[in-house]
This record gives structure tokens, sequence and C-alpha cells, in this order.
């Protein structure tokens, strides 16, 4: 299936976005935000498999800030990547 130029420049964006996110991850404030696709860079893995780790407790639970909005508190994925390196 081929997608439309404007699929694709939504899907640019998004990337741009996430990768500007990751780069400036150690500067955000614990009390900021990141949405998923962050989350999946962080932890080099799916979305499926955030969920389940949110659901048996092996990451933090995101925060709902919004009927269709999900975000994850930058000081809760810290937390959780210093549990991982160690």
């Amino acid at each position: 299936m081929l997608r439309s130029s404007n699929q694709e420049a939504c899907s640019m964006k998004r990337t741009n976005q996430t990768s500007a996110a990751l780069a400036d991850f150690e500067r955000l404030p614990d009390a900021a935000f990141v949405r998923i696709p962050v989350v999946q860079a962080l932890f080099a893995c799916s979305d499926d498999t955030i969920w389940r780790r949110v659901k048996t407790g092996a990451m933090p639970a995101p925060v709902k800030l919004g009927p269709r909005t999900t975000a994850w508190r930058v000081g809760d994925l810290r937390a959780a990547l210093d549990q991982v390196a160690a």
C-alpha cells in the first residue's frame, strides 16, 4: 500500500519530535511529560511491550492528560531506567 505524502509528512514530523525529545531528555525536568514514542525509544521496545510492563508493574504507569492523551513523567522514567541499569 502506498502512503500519501500527507501521511509521510506526519510520520516524519513525529520522528523529528521524538528525536528532539530524546536529545533533550537529560535537560527535561522530572515533572515534564513525554509520550509513548519517547518511552519506546528509551526502553527499545514496542508499545505492546510497554503496556505489558506497565500492567505487571515493571514500568511506571502513565498519566492521563486528556481523553486521548497519555504521557509518562520524566522523573518516573529516569527511576525505571536506573533500576534497569542497576
